[in-house]
């Protein structure tokens, strides 16, 4: 692995709700602290202060420890500010780690010592629209999802791509993921695992009925738009609380301008093993976001 530049402008944050993620971020300064540096600062990934410090540029690299969900709040957090994101895992599943529990110290070395890649996962922007108004805007690592509401019913939902239309949707709620969402409910509604650093939209149907059951992945560039036939339905942006849509409203789906960069180590052949390591367990249960 070639030697880089290594970050010297280090912030350590950890989950407040996962045990003893904060003490392992405060291990991990005081570790960063014996190797001649100045002590990070660590803390809350959701710490106001820290926060603040990150939007304006002061850190060049950000330690996240936590779980999948936790990386997924850090890469929102970082991706504007193109601040890579090194990942400790503290969870019970850890599909976007590298970096377990108890073996980041050696992985601390190889990062000061530049003995590191940077891999870069695309962003979605999934935009809300009614009568050609646009409602909101959003930024997703994982997906977009238009699903059903509290009522026990499928809900109809029109396909187009690059306004080509598609198909119309009798299902649960329709997916639009990126490669690192692939692994995530996409992969629970019976979606293909894509490549992570892969630019392609994934859309796939939640329980569809009686209505087209494939995945389709969309070409790189492509827009995906979702619009709404019927009522009781909800957008949801990388599990976040749900935006109430009316009928017709359209939601539509395309790469973001913002990447997330994760710090990895060794070759690229990680994603294939972390993921073989976790394809038959479900361990999510309880684990915090």
């Amino acid at each position: 692995m070639n030697t880089i530049t290594p970050p010297r402008r280090i912030v350590v944050t950890g989950h407040p709700k996962l045990l003893d993620s904060l003490e392992e971020s405060a291990a991990i300064s005081a570790y960063i602290k014996t190797k001649g540096l100045e002590a990070p600062p660590f803390g809350s990934l959701y710490d106001e202060k820290i926060r603040k410090r990150v939007h304006a540029g002061e850190f060049d690299l950000l330690i996240a420890v936590g779980g999948d969900g936790t990386m997924l709040r850090a890469g929102h957090l970082c991706a504007p500010h193109n601040i890579p994101i090194l990942g400790v895992n503290r969870g019970r599943l850890g599909f976007l780690y590298q970096v377990e529990e108890g073996g980041w110290q050696s992985m601390i070395d190889r990062l000061l010592a530049g003995d590191f890649w940077v891999e870069n996962r695309m962003m979605l922007n999934a935009e809300h629209l009614r009568a050609g108004e646009k409602l909101g805007s959003w930024s997703a690592l994982n997906d977009a999802v238009v699903s059903r509401g509290a009522l026990l019913r499928p809900i109809h939902v029109k396909a187009s791509v690059d306004e080509q239309y598609l198909t119309t949707y009798v299902a649960d709620g329709l997916i639009a993921s990126t490669a690192t969402g692939s692994t995530a409910y996409a992969l629970a509604s019976g979606g293909p695992i894509l490549p992570p650093e892969l630019r392609n939209i994934l859309v796939i149907p939640i329980a569809p009925h009686l209505s087209v059951d494939r995945a389709v992945v969309l070409s790189e560039g492509s827009t995906v738009s979702m619009t709404v036939l019927t009522e009781n339905a909800v957008l949801s942006v990388d599990g976040q609380i749900p935006v109430g849509l009316a009928e017709e409203d359209r939601v539509d789906v395309r790469a973001g301008e913002d990447t997330v960069k994760f710090i990895r180590f060794g070759d690229q052949g990680y994603f294939y093993r972390n993921l073989t390591a976790h394809m038959n367990v479900n361990t999510t249960i309880g684990l915090p976001r």
